[in-house]
């Protein structure tokens, strides 16, 4: 079963810096949780994304097992979208977009992720008992150091 999960965030800045901050990969790891051990593998000699970019992860996304992430970025319009598609990793699917929408306030950040979870139904009944709340606190986590690092008063 496809599952959804989406996020909007108003960011107190102008589209380059956060089409900057965003389309690099460098960044994944400053927004992710620090008990999931994101680490970012691909050596990344440019630092913004790119239609046809290959990213290799590690990531402990439960019970501290590590495993292996490749995601391929799919489509990029800049400094409005990029969508990354999990090549390899521990969801059956996943395929995230991340939108940016300049407004009066700002920019606005919509996240549309569609994953599904292997195993069939030992995989739903992962994602009611722990995934679906895993990433939820993931995004979580994001909205706070985003409100941190774009909206300080």
């Amino acid at each position: 079963m496809i599952h959804q999960l989406q996020r909007q965030q108003q960011l107190n800045c102008d589209i380059e810096t956060a089409w900057k901050f965003f389309s690099s990969a460098n960044n994944l790891s400053e927004i992710t949780p620090k008990d999931m051990n994101f680490t970012v593998l691909t050596k990344l000699n440019e630092d913004e994304i790119y239609e046809g970019m290959v990213i290799d992860y590690y990531v402990s996304p439960l019970f501290g097992v590590k495993l292996k992430w490749q995601t391929v970025i799919t489509e990029v319009e800049s400094k409005k979208m990029f969508t990354d598609f999990q090549n390899k990793g521990p969801f059956k699917m996943w395929h995230h977009r991340h939108f940016f929408v300049s407004n009066e306030n700002g920019v606005l950040m919509v996240d549309n992720v569609n994953y599904e979870l292997p195993f069939g139904f030992l995989g739903e009944i992962a994602h009611k008992l722990m995934v679906k709340k895993k990433l939820e606190d993931i995004f979580d986590y994001r909205f706070q150091i985003l409100e941190k690092t774009f909206n300080k008063k």
